[in-house]
């Protein structure tokens, strides 16, 4: 980060370079649209390289950097707010010990199954599914970008799951016993667990009862399934369209530099 502050072209290459794949697949499920999260990509990088000396530390780069991509699709939807969107999944399959075909097929699908499910909920919760679940910030990583404060951020991503897995219902519940009127709500305990914010005696209490509930025990499982999937759609890409991008980006911020 520091050469390419400075101007060394190669430095920043490798650091466009490195943001790119996150980014385009940010740009890709928030503006649905292949055509416009390309647009969107090269907008990103070419901000992120011509403002990289203002960038002063107060986040991570990941985290500037999608504040720089939101900006970019919302400009790109205030342009094209009356044309409809388009829905792709082109979700990137993580690498890895080599799995079976039937483990594969069973990844992929699930992966397919979530990308949709993520498409069909509000853009609120999609982008903070996509930072946090997706992408893996931090709490205060996505309260940033979002412009949230933490306690506010954990609170939407709490609703975002919830939505998340009525989308899923469906697809990885369709068999499940329906569940008790005085089952307690686990999704949201479950989200609570994870952002280390659910009390020790209530975590043990809601363990207790999904052990002898074989219905949240269901929803339980279907939820982390659910979330599994999104991280594992998360193994960046530097495809060749994307080296493309980068190297577009990094020629124009180069001629402005020597102009």
């Amino acid at each position: 980060m520091a050469r390419a502050r400075d101007g060394d072209r190669a430095a920043m290459e490798e650091l466009l370079a490195w943001v790119a794949p996150s980014i385009q697949r940010f740009a890709l499920r928030m503006c649905r649209n292949e055509a416009d999260a390309d647009d969107v990509l090269q907008d990103a990088l070419l901000s992120i390289a011509t403002h990289l000396h203002e960038f002063e530390g107060r986040s991570s780069l990941p985290s500037w950097a999608f504040t720089l991509t939101r900006s970019a699709c919302a400009r790109r939807r205030r342009g094209l707010k009356n044309q409809p969107a388009d829905s792709d999944d082109v979700l990137v399959a993580q690498p890895g010990d080599a799995p079976g075909p039937e483990e594969v097929a069973l990844r992929g699908e699930a992966r397919l199954i979530v990308g949709q499910a993520l498409d069909r909920v509000s853009e609120e919760h999609r982008e903070v599914l996509l930072l946090r679940d997706v992408e893996g910030l931090t709490a205060p990583e996505a309260a940033l970008t979002l412009g949230l404060s933490v306690d506010a951020l954990k609170s939407r991503l709490h609703r975002a799951r919830a939505a998340l897995r009525d989308e899923l219902r469906s697809a990885f519940e369709a068999d499940a016993a329906p569940r008790a009127p005085g089952c307690p709500d686990v999704v949201r305990a479950l989200s609570e667990k994870l952002e280390g914010d659910l009390d020790p005696s209530a975590c043990a209490e809601m363990e207790k009862h999904v052990e002898g509930c074989p219905a949240c025990a269901r929803t339980c499982d279907a939820l982390k399934d659910a979330l599994r999937a999104c991280r594992s759609s998360s193994t960046p890409a530097l495809t060749p369209e994307i080296r493309a991008r980068v190297r577009s980006a990094l020629s124009k911020w180069w001629s402005s530099r020597r102009g």
